[in-house]
């Protein structure tokens, strides 16, 4: 299943590098990113649209990274939560496992049987 994985992301690398190649003219142009605020305004210079695209990536990559890292942590405290629960169920279980077992106990249990 490793290995279909490594194809898989194999054919999609060289079908972004093909459209990439095919496609050089229209990545080039330059474009002119515009911020317009109340109090603030800002224009940049010419930026090719590969450079916007690689960016919005990376900014993408980063963000779900980071989502995914704080899931992570947030099960693995879950995990461990749900370990020391089971444990003290566990060691709850073998205590009254270990229970004497008395005719004492035995008759008032037969008694509230009969009654």
């Amino acid at each position: 299943m490793n290995h279909l994985k490594i194809i898989f992301a194999f054919l999609v690398m060289l079908i972004i590098v093909v459209a990439a190649v095919q496609n050089y003219e229209a990545f080039s142009t330059a474009l002119n990113l515009k911020l317009n605020l109340l109090v603030f305004r800002y224009e940049s210079a010419g930026v090719s649209v590969y450079l916007v695209a690689l960016v919005a990536f990376t900014v993408g990559l980063l963000c779900s990274s980071l989502y995914g890292m704080l899931e992570r942590f947030r099960f693995k405290k879950q995990i461990r939560n749900l370990q020391m629960d089971a444990k003290q169920k566990e060691m709850e279980l073998n205590s009254l496992r270990n229970l004497p077992v008395t005719t004492e106990d035995m008759r008032s249990d037969h008694a509230s049987d009969l009654g």
